[in-house]
């Protein structure tokens, strides 16, 4: 498998551990976080929002996305509104929010993603049939071309609903680090595939470092 495996008790709280510890090691004034979705990511959001309240400056925290569902940002199942209520609302501040927006089609974003040049934090999660981000098994956005940092895709299988804009493969490999956050023990057999090197799109992830945090339940073999 790509990057660290570790199989912690309390994911939440290694997650906001390991980016406070990123913040801190950031090369730049400020910090680019790409941020994920889905109940594992809120609560991690919210411990983040809790324990880095003091420990980051947020006002030199750069908030992106790695992905979002085509609905307006406001929609129960967008990801922005996840993130502002569990992480940007309780901590009050950024230095500026990046939000994805279907409308305006993934070129702005694309631009925006190339002009950090390294991304310093993305954060993902793993869905039980093993995508990542919007990057789903069998989808077009797998074989992007290496020069698109963010597509629009699909699951054609009909489990993922919604149109989705996402990072490609070549989007995340630009980040110093991948933080990996899975519970659950619906997404044991997923982890395996990972862990087993097999062909689900989370496992084909590259960046300069990866680290997967991983509950008990969800752990492989």
């Amino acid at each position: 498998m790509n990057g660290e495996l570790l199989v912690v008790d309390d994911v939440p709280g290694e997650f906001a551990e390991r980016v406070i510890e990123c913040f801190h090691a950031r090369p730049g004034d400020n910090f680019s976080f790409f941020l994920s979705g889905g109940d594992t990511a809120r609560q991690s959001y919210e411990r983040l929002a809790t324990d880095g309240a003091e420990s980051i400056d947020w006002w030199a925290v750069d908030v992106f996305w790695g992905d979002e569902r085509c609905v307006p940002l406001d929609h129960p199942d967008s990801n922005h509104r996840l993130a502002r209520e569990s992480l940007l609302e309780r901590v009050g501040a950024a230095n500026a929010v990046f939000p994805m927006r279907c409308e305006d089609g993934p070129d702005p974003y694309q631009l925006k993603v190339g002009e950090l040049g390294r991304l310093d934090l993305v954060h993902l999660g793993l869905g039980a049939d093993g995508h990542t981000a919007s990057l789903f098994p069998g989808s077009p956005a797998l074989h992007a071309d290496p020069g698109r940092l963010v597509v629009f895709n699909e699951d054609e299988s009909g489990r993922n609903p919604y149109k989705r804009m996402t990072l490609t493969y070549g989007g995340i490999a630009r980040a110093r680090v991948v933080i990996f956050t899975v519970s659950g023990e619906e997404k044991r057999e997923a982890m395996q595939k990972v862990v087993d090197g097999a062909d689900v799109p989370a496992a084909a992830v590259t960046a300069e470092k990866i680290v997967w945090l991983v509950d008990p339940s969800a752990a492989p073999r």
